[in-house]
């Protein structure tokens, strides 16, 4: 079991001048505010500020105090202060009373998280992206004790080759769904099923193990990946310091709608600069309308014309909607191929067509990063979060 420390607020005196005009609080701010079990950063954060993330600016945090920020925990007192006339969050590390006859301190305390951690904790170290065919170069499960095909919580299993000094603890993953760019179609890597945990008993060619969990069965050829020794759990919410800008590619689950919690890929990683605790605004892009309000709206990028044919006697035929058959006999429907881009069939350089502007729909904090992917959790969401989504800096 992982124990989940992530992280909080920093003691600040003054807040600089400009933060004042980047910074709104919100109207119904408390002057202070008392830290109570089951808090999160992002919460007390918006008891405040309207803009959660930028609690950084206020506690006037350095790079490598985002890096290592000090903890916050139950009892603490954060106090808001605008008696200087720039808005300063003070936090006062006393005891104090949150039940009747009961006091807590802060060593048996556990620390106050950015984001409920049961929500992500299986995202820190499960589903996995491969890149770079990493998972073919993986040890991979030969056998069950005697040739068990399926195997569970307990079960013996032979991998190829494990060597002494390459870990005691794996993860069990099959390969999964491709993740594709949306904008380029490139493949940005493999997005790994987990399946469970297995411990080394014996190593060498070939090595033993016991599977000591599973979240469905395991197969002789499905793939081992060492556990990390240290998981990042240490976020501190804050906005890019470049400008982003990405697509949300899916939604755990396979759904194409997600809401507040739900679990999100982007095709943008650590090479695009984002970070484990950059937040991101979610952003519907704008349809295009017709300049004529009379006219209806296109919302097509490349519009297609649709033909419909009926199957007749083994053999097509167009079929006419003008004829008498059309009323009680229902056509098969066939949509011809894709053509090719043609410029003038784009909205973009119709002059009777405008594109309304994109609309910010929500919040998501990126919690995992690769190269190229991160997995990020929607944290606001005024509207259904879609696939293909714009995500950018906020």
């Amino acid at each position: 079991m992982y124990k989940y420390i992530i992280t909080p607020l920093l003691l600040c005196c003054l807040a600089l001048p400009a933060m004042a005009d980047d910074v709104q609080l919100q109207d119904n701010h408390p002057d202070r505010y008392v830290v109570v079990k089951g808090d999160t950063l992002w919460g007390i954060s918006g008891k405040f500020l309207k803009d959660p993330w930028k609690w950084p600016q206020v506690w006037k945090m350095n790079r490598t105090e985002i890096k290592n920020p000090h903890r916050i925990y139950p009892g603490d007192v954060v106090v808001l202060d605008t008696s200087s006339g720039h808005p300063e969050l003070r936090l006062l590390q006393e005891t104090v009373t949150l039940q009747p006859g009961i006091r807590e301190e802060a060593l048996e305390k556990e620390a106050v998280p950015t984001i409920a951690p049961n929500i992500i904790a299986p995202f820190l170290s499960q589903p996995l992206v491969i890149e770079n065919d990493e998972l073919n170069n993986s040890p991979i499960i030969i056998a069950g004790q005697e040739d068990r095909v399926a195997m569970s919580p307990g079960s013996q299993i032979y991998v190829n080759r494990i060597d002494e000094g390459e870990g005691l603890l794996w993860h069990v993953y099959r390969p999964g769904n491709i993740l594709h760019d949306p904008e380029t179609t490139e493949p940005l890597g493999v997005e790994a099923v987990y399946l469970g945990d297995a411990t080394i008993t014996r190593y060498g060619v070939p090595a033993s193990g016991e599977i000591v969990r599973a979240n469905q069965e395991i197969l002789p050829n499905d793939k081992l990946v060492a556990a990390p020794d240290v998981l990042q759990d240490n976020f501190v919410p804050r906005a890019p310091n470049s400008e982003i800008n990405g697509r949300i590619m899916s939604i755990y689950g396979g759904v194409n709608e997600g809401g507040p919690n739900s679990i999100v890929t982007i095709n943008r990683g650590s090479n695009d600069g984002l970070e484990e605790g950059h937040v991101l605004s979610i952003n519907r892009m704008g349809t295009y309308i017709s300049k004529n309000p009379r006219k209806k709206k296109t919302t097509e990028k490349f519009p297609m014309k649709e033909y419909r044919y009926k199957d007749v006697e083994a053999k097509d035929e167009i079929f006419d909607e003008d004829s008498p058959k059309a009323a009680v006999e229902k056509p098969v429907e066939k949509t011809k191929p894709a053509k090719e881009y043609d410029p003038k069939e784009d909205p973009a350089n119709n002059p009777t067509l405008v594109r309304l502007p994109d609309e910010r729909i929500g919040l998501l904090m990126v919690f995992r990063t690769f190269e190229r992917v991160s997995y990020a959790l929607v944290m606001q969401a005024s509207r259904p979060v879609n696939v293909l989504d714009i995500v950018k800096t906020p």
